[in-house]
C-alpha cells in the first residue's frame, strides 16, 4: 500500500492547503520545451528562466545529475527542477532517465519540503519523455519522501 495520493488533474494546479512544491524532472543538456515543462512555462516564466540560467552558468554552480533548483512562483508555491535524465533521446545507452539522480534529487526535495512544511506534487516524474517506468520511480518516492513524512500527490492528467 502506497502512501502516495493519486488524483486526476493538473500538477501545475496543485490541490490542498498550505505550502506546496511541484517536483518535475529535467535533462542535463539545458533543454526545456517538451513534456511537462511546457505546462509549467504556460503558467510561470520563472522556472524555465532559472533552469536555463542554472545550466548556462553550470561551470560555477551545482548543475549536474541529481541536483535540484527551487524556484518560488507564488507566496506558498515552489517549483523544484530536478536534473534526473541524461540527454533527451533513447539511444544505444538506453532511456534518458537516471533513477539514482532522481533518488538523490528527491532527498533534497524532502529536506526543503521539511523546512517549508510543504507537501510535494508531481506528474509521474521520469516516466514520460525520460522513458522511465513507474514501478521503478514509485518506490524511490516512497523511500525519499513518504518515509520522511512528506505528503505526496501524483497527478494523472485527463
Amino acid at each position: 500500500m502506497s502512501g502516495i495520493t493519486y488524483v486526476r488533474g493538473d500538477a501545475t494546479a496543485p490541490q490542498g492547503k498550505g505550502v506546496k512544491v511541484i517536483a518535475h524532472v529535467c535533462n542535463d543538456l539545458g533543454g526545456w520545451g517538451k513534456g511537462f515543462v511546457v505546462a509549467l512555462s504556460r503558467r510561470w516564466p520563472e522556472p524555465e528562466a532559472a533552469y536555463r540560467r542554472w545550466h548556462r552558468e553550470r561551470a560555477g554552480n551545482d548543475f549536474a545529475l541529481g541536483a535540484v533548483q527551487f524556484v518560488q512562483v507564488g507566496p506558498y508555491l515552489w517549483v523544484a527542477n530536478l536534473v534526473g535524465q541524461r540527454g533527451m533521446r533513447t539511444g544505444s545507452k538506453g532511456v534518458p532517465v537516471r533513477y539514482e539522480a532522481i533518488e538523490t534529487a528527491l532527498g533534497a526535495v524532502a529536506a526543503r519540503a521539511g523546512e517549508l512544511g510543504a507537501s510535494v506534487h508531481m506528474p509521474r516524474i521520469g516516466c514520460g519523455l525520460a522513458g522511465g517506468t513507474w514501478s521503478r520511480v514509485e518506490p524511490i518516492i516512497e523511500g525519499r519522501l513518504i518515509e520522511e513524512g512528506v505528503p505526496v500527490t501524483v497527478y494523472d492528467h485527463d
